[in-house]
């Protein structure tokens, strides 16, 4: 086949040169595929083969691949101008008209953005402005940041220090001092085993408590992402948590980071996931599906008022070359407007229900699934050895292992995370596409139960 040769040498060269995301042992069941191409929900290997993208090239894709519109941004910036770093005595209109639109789209009084280049960044961000707020302030004494377990917040010092999952934390503890952590509001993996029904949001009680115990005055923010993300699955929280949260944090005087870098940009059939209980953060912070993932582009979005704040009391002494770069920005604007003008937020709810049908019909099918949750285009499956108890599968992630090497074989590209499997695909992903998804899934999950 054409291409072979070539693919053997990159692979080979990729074995010696390169550090894989997520670690660099390979494994040897799964010789690697030279992906060369993309066009809507689907990439292409060097051989020709298809593969349905379930999760949007790690929730970026959110337009699906291959947009001439984007394309001619790019293109049209890079020759005006391809880079100057911004700073306060000069600015470059891309990166102006895109701090505009972020205003325009983004809930409540959220109007400033201070851009980065990821996800990470963007909560490195948000934890150093609350910090330093307080200390332009004069409240200095308020440097804690309280954050939940289960939740991933990123790569970086302090995203790191506040992300729950300890499989993240324990190779680099010690971490940065100051975070705290309280409970998750995942209700089906609830950590008290509490019934939802009757539990009085327990998770929220454990919250306040917790604010209590450190005493309000010391503490800066609260970080979580309002629907946490891939890695436990996408879990809805309860009605009145959200709003709860934000109570407390008014209450006390505690600023609120929402991350919403999984989430945000229509995902959930809202511009962003917050929208669908009506809270506004303090700190948004946004990057993967913000440029569509066509360039590494993120921000972290607040309130006229903090950002006086600044002007007025001292600067924000954080600094990142690349940001704001002015490419990456016209990258940015042109995925925002693909959204716009398609409606890509509207089909996204609508498609939640599509797909919430279709799924639900799978766990009627096949008891090995514990549960079904999400909305809009994010949705997991979990995959359990008794319903009723909800006990895990035993060895835990061989099933999920058996399911994803199914998919991968019979043409689609599926995260799991353990037994848990994921499900983000384009917002632009049509019913024909989506019957196709679920329907591979229908037989991985078939075929792995059946081995």
């Amino acid at each position: 086949m054409p291409g072979h040769a070539n693919r053997q040498e990159l692979i080979e060269l990729a074995s010696k040169h390169l550090w894989h995301n997520f670690g660099v042992a390979a494994d040897p069941s799964k010789a690697p595929k030279l992906l060369v191409r993309g066009e809507g929900v689907y990439v292409y290997d060097d051989e020709g083969k298809r593969y349905l993208d379930s999760f949007a090239g790690l929730l970026t894709t959110i337009c699906g691949y291959h947009r001439p519109e984007v394309h001619k941004a790019v293109q049209e910036q890079m020759a005006k101008l391809e880079f100057f770093p911004l700073g306060y005595d000069c600015v470059l209109e891309p990166i102006v008209r895109l701090a505009k639109k972020l205003a325009d789209v983004t809930p409540g009084d959220l109007s400033v953005a201070f851009f980065v280049n990821d996800g990470s960044e963007a909560c490195e961000t948000a934890i150093k402005m609350a910090r330093n707020y307080f200390f332009v302030k004069g409240e200095r004494s308020r440097n804690k940041i309280i954050f939940r377990r289960g939740s991933y917040h990123g790569a970086t010092g302090l995203a790191l220090s506040a992300t729950g999952l300890s499989g993240n934390r324990e190779p680099y503890e010690p971490l940065a001092p100051g975070f705290t952590h309280v409970m998750h509001a995942q209700c089906y993996r609830c950590e008290l085993k509490l019934n939802p029904a009757s539990c009085q949001l327990a998770c929220l009680q454990n919250l306040e408590q917790t604010i209590l115990w450190e005493r309000p005055e010391s503490v800066a923010a609260v970080i979580m992402d309002p629907i946490p993300g891939s890695n436990t699955g996408f879990p809805v929280p309860p009605d009145g948590y959200l709003q709860g949260v934000r109570r407390l944090c008014d209450k006390h005087g505690i600023l609120l980071i929402f991350d919403e870098v999984q989430v945000g940009f229509g995902r959930t059939g809202k511009w962003f996931a917050c929208e669908n209980w009506g809270v506004t953060p303090d700190f948004l912070c946004v990057a993967k599906g913000f440029s569509g993932g066509f360039l590494p582009i993120g921000a972290c979005v607040t309130t006229e008022k903090i950002a006086e704040t600044f002007r007025t009391k001292g600067g924000f002494r954080h600094v990142h070359t690349f940001a704001g770069h002015p490419v990456t920005c016209a990258s940015a604007l042109a995925c925002i407007e693909i959204i716009e003008r398609e409606g890509l937020v509207q089909k996204a709810a609508e498609m939640g229900k599509y797909l919430s049908e279709k799924l639900w019909a799978l766990h009627r099918k096949h008891p090995i699934i514990g549960d079904v949750r999400g909305m809009g285009t994010l949705w997991a499956v979990e995959m359990v050895a008794n319903r009723e108890t909800r006990e895990y599968l035993n060895p835990r992630g061989q099933m999920g292992k058996r399911v994803n090497d199914y998919c991968r074989a019979n043409g689609m590209i599926l995260r799991n995370n353990s037994d848990i499997l994921v499900l983000a695909p384009a917002l632009s992903i049509t019913h024909a596409e989506a019957d196709e998804m679920v329907g591979i899934m229908d037989q991985a999950v078939a075929a792995a139960t059946a081995s």
